[in-house]
């Protein structure tokens, strides 16, 4: 499943499937459940989800979830129980049954709502959890993130924290009262080349809930707030002036490189600074990325005018994310994989 900590509602791919893309595993078939139960349509369950309905005709409460790239899900909201490798079991966990789902998944069962609302799965399951998990992204696209070498992992319970704070980039977990899905904190500045970039400060509004930074698994750049992106793009520029440039841009990408034939390159150095005295040095594969095989690599951060600013997954890669509710913090463990 897609590991989503910008949003709460975990679901399935459904048979019968009125639309649904190609996944890698068999389709769910509720028909061959013994403990999943549909979510009448006047159950608590039910009026806690931000978009729903009712089948007058089975009694059944309908969700629907659309995500900022435009993907969407709609199905029968249920109960089921979770069972993990291992044999973990979580049982009563309400999850949405999809028989209509489409966007960018790739051949993923579903998705795994990590939020702060009230429907995610470390809220819901916040007793056995301790409120508490973490996971680890492999690159991609590197030769070593493929299998026996290393892969993705995702944990949950009190083991889910590093025993020792010693090398755990650590910073307080914000609340935004006008938004409680999301993982919010503040980010005081970002260095590039050692220097600290100027005008660089997004910190969450209390009052009218904009600004700040969340940390999101299920965006894959990450965006700043377009001066502060402007001033950390045109930093990282000068610094990386001996590269020859891609004209155009990429996509998203309005920063890119010509590294054709080049077998090591020299970049300069980019840092996340964040409240309480923390800072997350990126390696350099988490913000110089290729895009083709043709040898183009593209700075991979993006502007954005949402008044909210997402540290993506691409700068997450590599590092053990650390969601502490219990503590009401977030840390980033180096090589945590």
């Amino acid at each position: 499943m897609v590991l989503d900590t910008g949003s709460d509602v975990a679901w399935l791919q459904c048979a019968p499937c009125r639309r649904c893309y190609s996944q890698t595993e068999a389709i769910f078939d509720p028909r061959r459940s013994r403990t999943y139960a549909a979510v009448p349509c006047g159950a608590a369950l039910c009026r806690r989800l931000d978009a729903s309905g009712c089948d007058t005709r089975r009694g059944a409460c309908l969700y629907e979830v659309s995500y900022g790239d435009g993907s969407a899900t709609l199905g029968d909201f249920s109960i089921e129980t979770l069972t993990f490798r291992g044999g973990a079991r979580l049982p009563r966990v309400a999850l949405g049954c999809g028989h209509d789902n489409q966007g960018l998944f790739v051949a993923a069962s579903g998705l795994l709502g990590l939020g702060r609302g009230p429907l995610s799965l470390p809220s819901q399951a916040a007793d056995r959890l301790s409120r508490r998990f973490s996971y680890c992204l492999v690159d991609r696209t590197s030769p070593s993130s493929k299998p026996p070498s290393r892969s993705s992992s995702l944990v949950f319970g009190a083991s889910a924290v590093p025993r020792s704070s010693a090398g755990v980039a650590y910073t307080p977990m914000v609340r935004n009262p006008r938004m409680d899905t999301f993982y919010y904190v503040d980010l005081i500045g970002i260095s590039v080349g050692g220097a600290r970039v100027p005008g660089v400060e997004l910190k969450l509004d209390r009052g009218t809930g904009r600004g700040g930074v969340i940390v999101d698994s299920g965006t894959s750049v990450t965006r700043l707030a377009r001066s502060a992106y402007e001033a950390v793009r045109d930093a990282f520029r000068a610094g990386a002036a001996e590269l020859k440039a891609a004209p155009g841009g990429f996509s998203l990408f309005d920063t890119c490189y010509d590294l054709t034939g080049r077998s090591e390159v020299r970049v300069p150095t980019v840092a996340l600074h964040l409240a309480g005295g923390s800072s997350v040095a990126l390696p350099a594969e988490n913000y110089l990325i290729p895009v083709d095989t043709k040898g183009t690599f593209c700075f991979a951060f993006a502007w954005t005018d949402s008044g909210v600013s997402i540290i993506g997954n691409i700068q997450q890669q590599g590092f053990r994310v650390v969601f502490d509710a219990a503590r009401s913090r977030i840390g980033f463990v180096p090589r945590g994989c």
